[in-house]
């Protein structure tokens, strides 16, 4: 039997069993908050409950889209994973179970992550059942390193195990990354990238990008992707990333003209005293779930009868 949190800490503090239950809800939240590799700052381990903490106190209500997307669909948020001394491939073997579980049970799943290695997990169950998806990366970094610190299921590398995989990846505002990485994007046919630098100077990039997207997508989204003055409290900070306004814009097209078949938000490293981060991520997660259910293939699938 699958393990949810009740109304006084799941996500958004739904009071409404019928929307929160595992059962009648057709999205879930998945927490893994799994941190061994964290190379600057550390923390990102408490980022998946300061998120949810954070959620109760978003909006139910969307203004921009004039609906309480959470009673379209029902949100049943899960117990975190846990990892104890359970690391590397073992790790992800973990998280690609239970997120496996979920889509057996015909759940979309939403997932919030630690470091970034995370995503390998949550790539391999979803790519189990959609194996045409394609993976859109909003990042500051590649992520593409063979290996980091020689653990090739280190952060830094866990893009490349997603190509490993021969998944195309789609990688967005990014703005620092070693030789390697670099070299390995000129010579895969199996990477598409769009700079920080290019898009800042490219008022068409988010057409570009959905001209050449695939029609199913895996969205991960690392939360230094955005500019440091949007997502302070992150492990590794780069300047000059993506702000909120355009990243919403972009994220709604995304979620109505392709379909977006999972997503998940990693590497908030929350501070004391800074609540900035984990709130706007909990928006993030809110409004992309209200984006996803303009589409009319996830209306059919998720949005409650």
């Amino acid at each position: 039997m699958t393990s949810y949190i009740n109304s006084e800490n799941n996500f958004l503090a739904i009071t409404e069993e019928e929307l929160f239950n595992y059962n009648s809800a057709n999205v879930v939240i998945q927490s893994a908050p799994y941190e061994h590799t964290s190379s600057y700052l550390s923390g990102s381990d408490k980022g998946p409950a300061a998120i949810i903490e954070a959620s109760h106190f978003v909006e139910f209500y969307d203004e921009e889209l004039d609906q309480e997307t959470y009673k379209k669909v029902g949100i049943s948020t899960l117990e975190a994973l846990k990892f104890d001394y359970c690391i590397n491939e073992a790790a992800i073997h973990l998280i690609e179970e239970a997120t496996a579980k979920n889509l057996t049970n015909n759940k979309f799943v939403i997932s919030l992550g630690a470091e970034h290695t995370v995503t390998l997990g949550f790539v391999k169950a979803h790519l189990a059942k959609h194996p045409d998806l394609a993976v859109l990366q909003l990042d500051a970094h590649s992520d593409l390193r063979s290996s980091y610190n020689d653990n090739p299921y280190s952060h830094a590398s866990v893009m490349a195990r997603v190509h490993d995989l021969g998944v195309p990846l789609y990688q967005i505002g990014i703005r620092a990354q070693c030789k390697e990485e670099a070299e390995l994007i000129k010579s895969s046919s199996n990477i598409s990238t769009w700079y920080a630098h290019q898009i800042a100077s490219n008022a068409l990039w988010q057409d570009e990008v959905l001209e050449a997207l695939p029609d199913k997508i895996y969205l991960t989204i690392d939360a230094d992707g955005f500019d440091p003055s949007v997502m302070p409290a992150v492990g590794t900070a780069e300047p000059g990333g993506l702000l909120w306004p355009e990243t919403l814009q972009f994220l709604k097209k995304v979620c109505t003209q392709k379909e977006v078949i999972g997503f998940d938000i990693v590497e908030c490293a929350p501070k004391d005293g800074e609540i900035l981060t984990q709130f706007n991520l909990a928006k993030l997660l809110y409004k992309i779930l209200g984006y996803c259910t303009l589409n009319p293939k996830f209306a059919t699938q998720y949005c409650l009868k």
